[in-house]
Formats: structure tokens, sequence, C-alpha cells
């Protein structure tokens, strides 16, 4: 079940860098894409930066309506994260193509890859510089949520290796988060 997560605690969603999927919506339109470099950049008020790459059908959709979607998907979800990743979405309607269940987002327009173990609400900061230049977006989290299977008392706790999220290595390989260490 999908629980929200105290906004200044949101950040515990994607310190461990997984790999994420990013929604994007606007004018009728939205998109999906698989990202590796996204990660909390501030607690109070919640911030990230994501790497959304110059000409992508993403992009253009993030920066005509300065929100997106940060999803963590599970490893159950590898081989959708491998397409999702792999395709453009200028030409083809990811969502259909791929079956996507979806829920509605609570305060942005893009909406929340059902079966994901978490999701971050995202309004984009203006920083055009540091966009055009790095393909680097800033924005505060407006909402975050978990799934209660995974994510307890403000830590992940995978119940079984299907729930435990993913991260790109490189060429199409990921490796799934591992076990906790000490206390």
């Amino acid at each position: 079940m999908r629980v929200a997560v105290p906004l200044p605690k949101c950040y515990r969603l994607i310190n461990h860098g997984p790999t994420t999927l990013i929604t994007s919506a606007h004018a009728g339109r939205r998109n999906v894409m698989a990202a590796a470099w996204v990660m909390g950049i501030d607690f109070d008020p919640p911030r990230v930066a994501a790497v959304i790459a110059e000409g992508t059908y993403t992009r253009s959709l993030v920066e005509a309506s300065g929100e997106f979607v940060i999803a963590v998907p599970t490893a159950a979800q590898t081989a959708l994260t491998r397409a999702l990743g792999s395709e453009s979405g200028s030409g083809v309607d990811k969502f259909a193509k791929h079956a996507l269940a979806v829920e509605p987002a609570s305060k942005v327009a893009p909406p929340l890859i059902a079966g994901c173990a978490a999701w971050l609400e995202c309004r984009v900061i203006p920083e055009p510089a540091i966009a055009q230049r790095y393909d680097l977006f800033v924005a505060e989290v407006v909402a975050a949520w978990a799934d209660d299977a995974s994510f307890r008392d403000g830590r992940w706790a995978f119940p079984d290796d299907a729930h435990r999220t993913i991260h790109h290595v490189a060429g199409g390989h990921f490796l799934r988060t591992g076990d906790p260490v000490g206390p």
C-alpha cells in the first residue's frame, strides 16, 4: 500500500542511489524515462537534482510543465526499466506500449507508475543555466510516497528480492539493492 513519507525524510527514498523512472506530462502528452543520475540535495524544504538530457521528449515536457515524478522501480520491474530507458517516447506512447498501470499524483500532473517502491512528486526550481550546461534539473519535492511493504519506520526493509530497488551499472546491467549492514 502506498503511504505518505514526511517531506523532510523523503531523501531516504533515493539516498541509496537507485535507478529511477521519471514521468512527465504537459498539454495531454506524457512520457516516462529511466534515469540513473538522481539525488537528494536538501532536506527542508526537500530538493532533488536529476539529469534529463537535452533533446529528449521527457525534457521537453518537463521544461513546458515545470513538473516531474521520480519513481523508484523494483527488481521485478528491471526488464521494464531497461525497455523504458532504451526507447524514445517522442514517437510512441510508452504507457500504452508497455501497458503501464498508473495512479494520479497528488500535487503534480505526471502520473505515478504502479508497482514501484517509492515516488517523489517534484516541481522544478528554475535554474536555466545549470539545465542548459549540465542537463541538471533542481526541483522541490512537494509530495513523497513509499510502498509500505518495503519502506517502514523511515527505512528500507525489503520483504523479498523482487521488492528490492535496482542500480544501473552500465550497458543495460543492473544490481539489486543489498542487505543492511550494522545497527
